[in-house]
């Protein structure tokens, strides 16, 4: 018995397809196909079945983005080690909206991203952490009321 995690190609990710769901590894004829590649470079799959195409970024924070997956994660990187969205977005030239939703795009894929950064780009688990909660405390508005002087009544005329 195979104990591996199942990856994008390893099954049909057609909900419609009788052989969603099935890995092919365990089947007698493998009816997912690699289909060339997409315009960002990711592995194109296809479906024998269904004819479905389907890349490998699919449900990943990367599936549909025009900026490559290195200049993603080095804004991440750069956030992880204290930057805030303001002076990356000038460093990198993409817009603060848009590095907004990578990094929310990111907290809904915390263990993957953490795998990343730690193995391959040597983040330490202080600087994730401080990523992690520059993500969770992001768009909260924090104001504080200013305290006003007590009125003075004994200027004004009665």
């Amino acid at each position: 018995m195979n104990k591996e995690l199942a990856q994008v190609g390893d099954f049909c990710t057609n909900p419609d397809c009788p052989d969603y769901g099935i890995l092919q590894r365990d089947q007698p004829v493998n009816k997912i196909i690699k289909f060339g590649k997409s315009r960002a470079g990711h592995q194109r799959f296809r479906c024998q079945t269904c004819k479905e195409t389907f890349v490998e970024t699919k449900g990943t924070m990367f599936y549909g983005r025009r900026t490559s997956d290195e200049a993603i994660i080095r804004v991440l990187l750069m956030i992880a080690e204290g930057s805030c969205i303001s002076s990356v977005s000038r460093q990198t030239g993409h817009k603060e909206d848009t590095i907004s939703d990578w990094l929310k795009a990111a907290a809904q894929h915390v263990d993957e991203i953490e795998s990343v950064l730690m193995k391959e780009y040597k983040v330490n688990r202080a600087q994730i952490d401080g990523l992690w909660l520059y993500v969770k405390n992001k768009g909260v508005k924090k104001t504080l009321l200013k305290p006003r002087p007590p009125a003075s009544f004994g200027d004004q005329p009665l």
